[in-house]
């Protein structure tokens, strides 16, 4: 029987990712939103937003970008500030 593989396993350790994952966290609750809230802007169940807040799962690109601009900030400039 495989291991699970955990959140570091699976990326979620880069310090890289969990800055962006934090600063759309920082967003929702500037906003006063509740992960409610902002899944059921985006159509999708709170759990989808706990997840990956956690860092149970990882946003995909296409993800990434729908919650950023739900949360009115730009994808783009996100990703341009991440050091190399």
């Amino acid at each position: 029987m495989a291991a699970r593989k955990t959140a570091i396993d699976k990326g979620f350790g880069d310090e890289r990712y969990r800055a962006l994952i934090g600063q759309l966290v920082d967003a929702r609750k500037a906003l006063g939103w509740s992960q409610d809230s902002l899944a059921a802007n985006l159509g999708r169940h709170q759990q989808f937003v706990s997840r990956y807040e956690l860092g149970e799962r990882r946003l995909d690109a296409v993800e990434f970008v729908d919650v950023a601009r739900a949360l009115a900030l730009d994808p783009a400039a996100l990703i341009s500030g991440v050091p190399s």
